[in-house]
C-alpha cells in the first residue's frame, strides 16, 4: 500500500487538501488574485488537454498517450516558476509544463500521432523536445547548464537557469545518478524536479528506494526538498527558490513533489493489475484542482462564474485539439530521411530509393 505523505516525511505544503492556506518559514508566495485564479485556469486547462488526448486515443487517433492526471499541480507550479530565459528538459508525460512554456498542445499530439518528430523549436520555446529514454534528458540537461557555466550566464538574479524532469522510476536510472555527479562536481545551474508519482510504471517507490527520494541528494553534497506536488503554491514556491539558488551561483537542488499518478503509466497499461482502488480513492481526496478551487472559495477569490467561464475555455479548447487532431494531414514516409544528417549520406540515400520503390508498388503509392 502506498504511504501517504502525513505518515512518512514532512513535505513543503501552502494549501491543506481542504484548500486551507499554510505558510512556511523558508517558501511561501504573495500573489494577486488574478494570479492565483490563473493558477486553477492552467489546472483545469491542462487536465482537460489530457482527457481529450487520452480519449482520442482510446479512439485510434494516436498512437499512445502518457497520461498526467493527477500531476498537474506540480507541472503548472514548477512550469510557471521558470522565467523567460530558463530552459525545460522534460520527460514524455509533461504536457503541463509544456502548457507553461506556451507549447501548443496540439502539437504534442502530432508527436504521439506519429505526425511529427516533435514540431517545436527548443530554443523559441525554451522547452527541449520530449525524451522517451527513461532518464537521458538527465544528462542533457546537465551538459547544458555546464555550457550556462562556461558562458558566464549565472551569478545574479538574471542569470539562466536549467530544470530537468524525470519520475521516481527514472530516479534508478544510471543516467540520472551520472547527472547528479557531474552537476555536482561543476556546481552548475540546475534543478532535478522528480515527479514521486509512486509508480515506475507496475514498481512502488518503496521497492526502488530505502529512503525518501530526495534525500539521495545528500550523498552527492547538494540540496534536496520534498514538496507535496499536489499543492500548486508549494510547488511553485519550492522551485522558484531552487531556480533562484541556481541561476546566482548556489548550485543543483533536486525537489522530490510528491504526488500520485491517477490513472495508467501509458494508455497501453492496466493499473488495476498492480495497485489497490483503496489507494486511489484515498489519492482523490488530494486533488490538486479541487484543492485549488477551495482555496479560491475560502478566501472569496472566485465565484460560479468564473469557475464556468474557465470551463467554457476548456470545452473550446478540447473542441479545438479534436477538430485539429483528426484534420491533422499524415506526414510522407519518406521525409523520415529528411532530418537524420544536416547532409544526406550514400547509405541514407540507398534506403529512402529502396522504400520509395516499395511503396510505388501499392495502390497509390503507399501514401
Amino acid at each position: 500500500m502506498t504511504v501517504l505523505p502525513e505518515a512518512s516525511t514532512p513535505l513543503v505544503q501552502l494549501l491543506t487538501p481542504e484548500g486551507e492556506r499554510l505558510h512556511h518559514p523558508d517558501y511561501d508566495v504573495d500573489l494577486s488574485d488574478d494570479e492565483y485564479r490563473a493558477f486553477y485556469r492552467d489546472l483545469v486547462l491542462v487536465r482537460r488537454i489530457d482527457a481529450e488526448a487520452t480519449a482520442l486515443q482510446r479512439q485510434g487517433e494516436l498512437g499512445l498517450w502518457a497520461p498526467l492526471a493527477g500531476q498537474e499541480a506540480a507541472q503548472v507550479g514548477s512550469g510557471r516558476a521558470l522565467r523567460p530565459q530558463d530552459f525545460a528538459f522534460p520527460t514524455y508525460r509533461e504536457h503541463g509544463v509544456a502548457w507553461c512554456k506556451g507549447v501548443d498542445p496540439l502539437t504534442l499530439l502530432g508527436l504521439f500521432r506519429g505526425a511529427s518528430n516533435g514540431g517545436w523549436d527548443p530554443q523559441e520555446k525554451r522547452f527541449q523536445l520530449y525524451t522517451i529514454v527513461i532518464g537521458s534528458q538527465t544528462l542533457h540537461a546537465t551538459g547544458y547548464a555546464m555550457g550556462i557555466l562556461k558562458d558566464g550566464a549565472v551569478g545574479d538574479a538574471d542569470g539562466e537557469a536549467v530544470i530537468a524532469y524525470f519520475g521516481d522510476g527514472a530516479s534508478s536510472q544510471g543516467d540520472v545518478n551520472e547527472a547528479f555527479v557531474w552537476s555536482a562536481a561543476y556546481h552548475v545551474p540546475i534543478v532535478f524536479f522528480c515527479q514521486n508519482n509512486q509508480w515506475g510504471i507496475s514498481t512502488p517507490t518503496s521497492t526502488q528506494s530505502r529512503i525518501p527520494l530526495y534525500k539521495r541528494a545528500e550523498g552527492f553534497g547538494f540540496p534536496g526538498v520534498r514538496v507535496d506536488g499536489n499543492d500548486v503554491l508549494a510547488s511553485y514556491a519550492v522551485t522558484r527558490a531552487a531556480l533562484d539558488a541556481a541561476r546566482t551561483g548556489q548550485g543543483p537542488t533536486l525537489i522530490e513533489a510528491f504526488t500520485y499518478r491517477m490513472g495508467a503509466h501509458t494508455t497501453s497499461d492496466d493499473p488495476t493489475r498492480y495497485r489497490l482502488s483503496s489507494d486511489l480513492e484515498a489519492w482523490k481526496l488530494k486533488d490538486p484542482l479541487e484543492r485549488m478551487k477551495s482555496f479560491l472559495f475560502k478566501q472569496q477569490l472566485a465565484d460560479a462564474t468564473f469557475i464556468e467561464s474557465v470551463e467554457a475555455d476548456a470545452d473550446a479548447l478540447a473542441a479545438r485539439i479534436r477538430k485539429g487532431c483528426l484534420e491533422m494531414p499524415d506526414p510522407d514516409p519518406l521525409s523520415m530521411f529528411d532530418d537524420v544528417y544536416a547532409e544526406q549520406t550514400v547509405l541514407l540515400e540507398e534506403q529512402r530509393e529502396e522504400l520509395g520503390t516499395y511503396l510505388a508498388g501499392f495502390v497509390g503509392g503507399g501514401h
